[in-house]
């Protein structure tokens, strides 16, 4: 790190120990939350530029924090089965239940879908921005630095593998083997509920397969393994009721996820601030403090609606930092894969040039997917902005990883500095970008 990145790599530092130290858990739409959206409104405000908030409205439990949900499903469907051997008609509500957790499931908890909020409980949750324009108050193009002021609820099998911190293997098994057990339970069930809904539903109108399949000595088999396969499949949901700990106040402390986008961003704008004279020519900054990642994206969703017709995101770029901590894992996120979107071509490079210019090493080298989940550059990169992720992170699960543990003593000053000094360098590359093309910079498809 340079000397003259010490003094912003302190800043973003200190921004980092006071959300995770001071505020603590920061789920989407609660008042740490809240605080921690204010808390980066008035350092905005420190620096002369007075912050925008723009409030909306968020589902917390319609996508990933309702998983919970899931398993509470798959334990009453368990203790259903019993109902059902007796009384073949449950099998019918079983199967159009499990149809519509399956929908839920897919659309809303892994796709991200918006379908499902107005069923859940709804909160208030909020952007805030701050714009830095050039002295003569002229631009031809933006660039938003943006993080998620949200944390995660704890994921308990994670947490549970500090035990393991000094043998990841262990870790890793334990919490995938448990979820993905919970996981096969629970859409057994449902199969079942399909299956055997089918199975009676044709013996009803005196289909022959049906009849034969209900007489033959398999279908007998599997109705005693019935008798006892609940007692199996209940383990297995209360591992997915486990998933995540419904708990604000054992929730993630979000040092590393994302205290450290917010604060990189904010350390960034207040480089330019002071230093004018480095601000990139006709470029105007926006630091995007972006709330409700955790439960879906639906800040980063709500800001590309608000500003998708005005001059906000007219020849845009994105650089979403989310999670800079792990020294040995700097790496530029290209897509998501379950959301079905690759990010921009032309800044992934230039962050592979900046990490080389700099000499950092990436046990990931410098470049991956988003295999789970999705990340902001998403709703971004569908509203026709430039776009890219960039982390500092193991794309592992590990025992920090959502859980409360999440704290800053876990990783060095020099690590944040060495993240802003790769986010001012793609800046300048920007910068030439849009010199060399005459300040239109159009999306790559």
């Amino acid at each position: 790190m340079r000397e003259e990145s010490r003094k912003y790599a302190e800043v973003a530092y200190d921004i980092v120990k006071h959300a995770a130290e001071k505020i603590g858990s920061r789920l989407p739409g609660s008042e740490g939350e809240r605080k921690y959206a204010d808390y980066m409104g008035d350092k905005l405000r420190e620096i002369g530029i007075e912050p925008v908030k723009e409030e909306f409205a968020v589902s917390p439990r319609a996508s990933i924090g309702g998983i919970p949900y899931a398993g509470w499903f798959g334990l009453i469907m368990s203790g259903l089965v019993y109902i059902a051997l007796g009384i073949s008609s449950v099998w019918f509500g079983m199967a159009l239940a499990g149809v519509a957790v399956v929908v839920w499931l897919v659309f809303g908890v892994f796709l991200y879908k918006r379908w499902f909020d107005m069923f859940f409980r709804q909160k208030i949750s909020q952007n805030v921005y701050g714009e830095l324009v050039p002295e003569d108050g002229k631009y031809d193009y933006t660039i938003i630095l943006s993080g998620h002021t949200d944390t995660s609820w704890t994921w308990r099998h994670s947490e549970h593998a500090y035990d393991y911190r000094d043998k990841p293997i262990i870790g890793l098994l334990m919490t995938y083997g448990k979820v993905g057990f919970g996981a096969v339970c629970v859409f057994l069930l449902i199969g079942i509920s399909i299956a055997m809904s089918i199975i009676y539903g044709g013996a009803y109108f005196r289909a022959d397969w049906a009849i034969e399949t209900m007489y033959s000595e398999s279908f007998g088999i599997f109705m005693f393994v019935l008798r006892f396969l609940p007692i199996i499949t209940a383990i297995g949901s209360c591992f997915v009721i486990m998933w995540n700990d419904p708990h604000e106040d054992t929730a993630s402390r979000g040092a590393m996820d994302n205290a450290t986008g917010c604060a990189l961003s904010y350390a960034v704008m207040k480089y330019y601030k002071e230093n004018p004279d480095k601000m990139p020519k006709n470029c105007r900054i926006i630091d995007f403090n972006c709330g409700s990642e955790e439960a879906g994206l639906r800040g980063s969703m709500a800001f590309s609606r608000e500003h998708k017709n005005d001059d906000m995101l007219k020849n845009a770029w994105n650089i979403n930092i989310d999670s800079v901590a792990d020294k040995e894992y700097f790496e530029v996120v290209i897509q998501d894969d379950w959301q079905f979107t690759r990010f921009d071509t032309d800044m992934e490079q230039m962050f592979k040039d900046t990490f080389a210019e700099l000499g950092i090493q990436s046990k990931t080298n410098g470049c991956i997917h988003n295999p789970v989940g999705g990340c902001d550059s998403t709703p971004m990169t569908k509203a026709g902005v430039k776009s890219v992720t960039f982390a500092a992170q193991n794309p592992m699960l590990t025992y920090y990883y959502h859980t409360w543990r999440d704290m800053p003593d876990r990783f060095e000053l020099e690590t944040v500095g060495d993240g802003f000094e790769v986010v001012t360098g793609v800046i300048d590359k920007i910068a030439a970008f849009q010199e060399a093309n005459g300040y239109n910079g159009p999306q790559k498809k």
